[in-house]
């Protein structure tokens, strides 16, 4: 099979092969991202060396695992190892000897090991194993490209990439493998032969999001509500039950993420720190920080801030269009049916904040239908110290090059109408930035919608229409 998209981290990995020194390439990103198939498939298959951790097992259960994999790969010694020093001794003597597997172009041993957190047990060596190995071997090894891979982000870059011990400083590149765009998601359908006009592959991602894999589920044969039904509301269908799977496999104790998500799916502009904890009944102390962290770090949540206002108003939102259609349609409330219940007025709201999600998940591709791609800006949302409602806007693009973009993201099955309404709340929105903000620079009222926009004496409001078509570029 051919990788869709990931063009730069396939450059990544290309760079590590080419150099004349020892790689140590550290991948990480969310569950069901494509991790392990982008490795693999890059490699069609064809390591030095390649092991898995094992979820749910012990420290025994993990290195009787990694024993089995040093012998599938020639090592003799079948007893399993009595601690991890002795496991990357045996890979050590395996890696040395003279036949072992080298790739073909560049002459490297390619040593990939994947989802290493579930490796380290508690009370087990594996860390101080795995940097011994490292520091005092491969790292030595100018043919050596040592590959970790791991869906639990925050212990990947708590343990690895920030350690601050044996690990510190010797990662060599790092790869956040992120959701697939509108585009890569458009070539994966074509490639699964699913055709699908794009304002439905917008409402694919919607539902799904970038996640190839529960993409690569959708059946040909069937509309997209239909795998809808089939996927997530169908009692034993594969997605029905992923939302709460995915966080308890990333997390141990994931009641509190769990809260924190429930409290931002039912605010659209988002929320500060005190309201979630608030919201969520939660203390608002060192572990509700530390909890948004690994949910930023996942991809869950985004924490924004404008250069006007200080950390403690940054506003957290949630940015994972899946999370969000779990918790308002499989989670708990009986639905049953996506086909009947596609056009109510909760369908309606919800389509709302999930083509917000889109967009705030695109803006690469929002900035480059401005023709502002190499101007440097900054995002983030604003909300008014003032009580009004509608006072916000939930993607502020602040140029370098002295305009602000207030981004109004909407979507409609047609061409978005602007009423005599709309527009006078956009005249009042724009003006409370201007005031509460104290910006100096042009202010453009930008509109954003999957069929574009209908001209009428009220659309002049908006200074850019950016349609769903231009969403499908890459960022």
């Amino acid at each position: 099979m051919r990788i869709i998209g990931r063009t730069r981290e396939k450059d990544i990995i290309t760079q590590c092969l080419k150099s004349k020194r020892p790689e140590f390439i550290a991948i990480y990103g969310r569950r069901r991202i494509g991790k392990t198939y982008l490795i693999r498939e890059y490699f069609n298959n064809r390591f030095s060396f390649y092991a898995s951790g094992v979820t749910n097992e012990n420290m025994a259960g993990q290195l009787k695992a990694f024993s089995a994999n040093l012998v599938e790969y020639g090592d003799e010694n079948k007893r399993a190892p009595k601690d991890w020093y002795e496991a990357f001794a045996r890979l050590k003597a395996l890696m040395s000897k003279p036949d072992v597997y080298r790739e073909s172009i560049f002459d490297r041993i390619i040593v990939f090991l994947d989802e290493i957190p579930w490796m380290d047990t508690p009370r087990s060596d594996f860390k101080s194993a795995l940097e011994h190995f490292w520091n005092t071997w491969a790292s030595a090894r100018d043919d050596m490209v040592l590959i970790i891979c791991g869906s639990a982000t925050t212990w990947i870059i708590e343990n690895i990439l920030q350690g601050k011990k044996g690990f510190h400083n010797r990662v060599t590149r790092q790869i956040h493998l992120a959701p697939f765009n509108l585009k890569d998601c458009e070539e994966l359908l074509e490639y699964n032969d699913i055709s699908m006009p794009r304002d439905q592959i917008i409402e694919s991602y919607m539902v799904f999001g970038g996640v190839p894999y529960y993409l690569n589920m959708l059946d040909s044969r069937f509309s997209l509500a239909q795998n809808i039904d089939e996927l997530c509301f169908r009692p034993h269908g594969e997605l029905h039950n992923e939302y709460h799977n995915l966080f308890y496999a990333l997390y141990k104790k994931p009641e509190n993420h769990l809260s924190i998500i429930a409290a931002l799916s039912e605010k659209q502009s988002g929320m500060t720190r005190n309201e979630i904890a608030k919201k969520a009944g939660l203390e608002s102390g060192a572990l509700l920080t530390k909890n948004l962290l690994e949910l930023e770090q996942c991809g869950f949540i985004r924490k924004s801030a404008n250069s006007m206002n200080k950390t403690r108003n940054m506003i957290y939102q949630l940015i994972d269009p899946f999370i969000l259609f779990s918790l308002r349609f499989i989670a708990g409330n009986g639905l049953t049916s996506w086909t009947s219940y596609h056009g109510s007025p909760a369908y309606n709201s919800w389509r709302g904040h999930a083509f917000e999600i889109v967009c705030l998940n695109h803006v690469p591709q929002i900035k480059s239908a401005l023709r502002i791609a190499g101007v440097e800006t900054q995002e983030y949302a604003w909300r008014s110290n003032g009580n009004e409602l509608g006072a916000q806007i939930d993607l502020v693009i602040d140029r370098r090059d002295g305009v602000v973009n207030l981004c109004e993201m909407k979507y409609s099955s047609d061409a978005y109408v602007t009423t005599s309404d709309e527009y006078k709340k956009l005249q009042n929105r724009i003006n409370r930035f201007a005031k509460e903000t104290g910006s100096k620079k042009s202010l453009h009222i930008t509109l954003v919608s999957a069929n574009g926009l209908k001209q009428n004496k009220y659309s002049s409001v908006f200074q850019n229409s950016i349609s769903g078509d231009e969403l499908f570029v890459d960022g």
